[in-house]
């Protein structure tokens, strides 16, 4: 059936913006001259069509840094994020020597600054353009894989086109399921430096105790620095390069917030579910999020069972520890607040009177949908399980991820995965060099142990005879084959892996190696299992804008906003400085001191607040940074921003654009909103940069960084 354009729809859903909760919402930057009168409304000060080109300032300054967001503090190349968004660079800088990850770091001018981790990288948007028509056009009439592919090989054409003219990385950007595409320019920087980071019980104040949680007095943040070539352009690291000097750098307010006033964020938000079908939903309730929860926790008590007996292994896997430990929580507020929204049913509900209203001609292709999904959660256990295999392990990720590139390395390089091109060699090589300080040969075999066995659970349609062969049927023979592959690899050395790193990327045989023999079985099995869903997906993308079609009406009925799903392209919420009341009785106010740092410190982690911080709240001495109102320092603070995951280290601006505050968390109750957004809980968590001054003027003195910032140093 021919594809009805968006353009009628997504009006209809601007133009009933304000009908909408103001607080709801992850806009691309391209609607928000629609939402001129709400953001007046909400009390912007600016014009918000100088909001609607990421090219130009403020949003220029707002950048992807490794997994979640930043932005350019200074014209210096400054950048800000958050301490858990960076604390993977901070790990890799630490050792037993210098213990950068408790005693924090801050660098004794631009020479001491350290080198990040190979594979980190910041990304500058240069360019978003809409590429619908040029994506879609040989996927009409083509179903399954050959769609998949059709969109595929356009999609990998738009990025060589664009990334032909050097200097930039390219990707092409899924909206709406399949509706619309847009392709995204940006510069990659890949000499990235650490330039300040707090100690630990700052920068995560509280850990796990308090994550998700409210009130909080934590000082998640990170100051970086990106470099660049003599030339001005991307270049890997290098003494002998210079700062960046951003498109634009955000000013930092010297006044803070308050309870009312108008905040905005501007971020790189990941993936969010709200327009999925409530079958998905309900998978995701009553399966997905319980196992995530099982998994994870029986991966961070492996991780912390080898920390109590090895210092060495405690300091290689403390990022990925803690990334565990955020997932793990993150799963199981989602599946508690889905729970008390009543999520399922409200969902279900809500497509039922959806599907009763929707033109027939839609019928045909959303039965086919719903068939598809029914059919790709049957293989979501083993999927989940193996995927978690590669990402939570080095070695074997590496030999698998060397396998791979050989196989595609073979093929023209438009035919290869993506992820396996040319233009994605130095980031594996990256991510090749950093095993070194971030494996241990016991805490890895303990964690392929405890996947593996689960894998070797699930009923035999569901599992892969290469995955058995590899590692057995039974705990036992997965012990043995565990012991013979690591006693006798040699991936565990760096030049072993870059030298067969670099005859796997000319498509020639590597050097033999029990663990790379390993990796030949398990890619063979990754690439038949890739193909049956690469299958599925194919249909999906061709049927679900049928579905948005139908969505799109009923939401216009409802009287409702339409935005897009979240895809970690960059987004902008507004709202306001909110307090939180959750439960019957219970109020928070939305702004916390460092008093609360007081009444929660122990003297024990993860509330052993640090003698000189101590020491300076005891002095009273808060200077310019104080709030007028509360006379004393204040910490964090709340607002009702629609945020995710991704969004950590996104800059929270107020009403003329200043920045006043740096995302790094949810509450407890508005985990779920990925899936289901509920205004009487949503609120963001945000460090106060009136926190973070005085910390840099009075605490752990830092004023070039401040002066550099444009601050006073007091």
């Amino acid at each position: 059936m021919k594809r009805k354009p968006l353009t009628a729809a997504l009006a209809l859903g601007m133009s009933l913006a304000a009908a909408a909760h103001a607080n709801e919402g992850m806009w691309m930057p391209t609607q928000l001259p629609e939402l001129a009168n709400t953001l007046k409304q909400a009390g912007f000060k600016g014009d918000p069509k100088e909001l609607a080109d990421v090219t130009a300032p403020p949003l220029s300054a707002v950048v992807r840094v490794g997994g979640g967001t930043g932005s350019f503090v200074s014209d210096e190349g400054l950048l800000l994020t958050n301490h858990h968004v960076a604390y993977g660079v901070i790990q890799y800088n630490a050792s037993k020597e210098h213990n950068y990850i408790d005693d924090g770091f801050i660098a004794q001018g631009r020479d001491d600054e350290r080198a990040a981790n190979p594979d980190y990288r910041v990304l500058v948007t240069v360019g978003f353009d809409k590429v619908t028509d040029d994506v879609l056009k040989d996927a009409q009439g083509k179903t399954g894989r050959a769609y998949y592919d059709a969109v595929e090989s356009a999609r990998k054409r738009i990025v060589a086109d664009c990334e032909a003219e050097g200097g930039v990385r390219c990707s092409v950007a899924n909206m709406y399921y399949g509706s619309d595409f847009y392709r995204i320019r940006q510069l990659e920087l890949t000499d990235i430096r650490l330039v300040y980071a707090p100690p630990r019980a700052i920068g995560n104040y509280g850990d796990e105790i308090d994550n998700f949680m409210w009130p909080r007095h934590t000082g998640d943040f990170t100051l970086l620095r990106a470099y660049v070539g003599k030339d001005g352009k991307p270049a890997p690291y290098s003494k002998d390069n210079v700062p960046y000097h951003p498109p634009a750098h955000l000013k930092m307010s010297l006044d803070g917030p308050k309870e009312g006033d108008y905040a905005m964020l501007a971020g790189y938000p990941g993936i969010t579910y709200r327009l999925r079908t409530a079958n998905e939903f309900a998978n995701q309730i009553d399966t997905v999020l319980p196992r995530r929860v099982d998994v994870f926790q029986q991966l961070i008590d492996v991780i912390e069972a080898q920390g109590k007996t090895s210092a060495d292994a405690r300091t290689r896997y403390a990022s990925q520890l803690q990334s565990l430990k955020n997932n793990r929580k993150r799963a199981a507020g989602e599946l508690e607040g889905l729970l008390r929204s009543d999520a399922k049913t409200q969902r279900a509900q809500d497509e039922q009177a959806m599907l009763a209203n929707a033109d027939g001609k839609y019928k045909a292709d959303i039965d086919a949908l719903f068939a598809s999904l029914a059919a790709g959660e049957q293989a979501g256990a083993s999927e989940f399980l193996l995927s978690t295999l590669t990402s939570q392990t080095q070695l074997l990720r590496s030999a698998m991820l060397i396998e791979r590139l050989r196989i595609e390395s073979a093929k023209p390089d438009a035919e290869r995965e993506s992820g396996y091109q040319q233009r994605d060699h130095a980031l594996i090589e990256g991510v090749l060099k950093q095993v070194q300080r971030r494996y241990d040969p016991a805490t890895e075999k303990a964690l392929v142990t405890a996947l593996i066995q689960r894998y070797q659970q699930l009923p035999d349609g569901q599992r892969d005879r290469g995955y058995d062969e590899v590692f057995g049927r039974t705990p036992q023979q997965l012990s043995q084959r565990l012991d013979a592959l690591y006693a006798g690899t040699g991936l565990g050395e760096e030049q072993a892996r870059l030298s067969r790193f670099a005859a796997a990327r000319q498509g020639q045989s590597v050097a033999a190696d029990p663990l790379m023999q390993a990796a030949a079985t398990l890619v063979l099995a990754q690439l038949a299992s890739e193909a049956k869903s690469k299958e599925r997906e194919g249909e999906q993308l061709r049927l679900r804008p049928s579905y948005m079609q139908a969505l799109f009406a009923w939401r216009g009925k409802q009287g409702r906003a339409v935005y897009p799903d979240a895809n970690s392209t960059l987004r902008i919420s507004y709202g306001k400085v909110e307090a939180l009341h959750p439960r019957d009785a219970v109020s928070y106010s939305p702004v916390t001191t460092v008093a609360g740092i007081v009444e929660k410190n122990t003297d024990a982690v993860p509330f052993d607040a640090p003698k000189p911080l101590l020491a300076a709240i005891a002095k009273g001495d808060f200077g310019s940074t104080a709030d007028p109102a509360l006379n004393t320092q204040t910490v964090n603070f709340l607002t009702n921003l629609d945020t995710t995951g991704g969004n950590s280290g996104s800059p929270v601006l107020n009403a003329k654009g200043e920045l006043i505050g740096l995302n790094f968390d949810s509450n407890w109750e508005s985990v779920s909103a990925s899936w289901w957004f509920d205004p009487r809980y949503k609120r963001a968590v945000h460090v106060d940069m009136r926190y973070l001054r005085w910390l840099l003027a009075k605490v752990y003195p830092a004023p070039a960084l401040l002066q550099e910032m444009g601050v006073p140093a007091e």
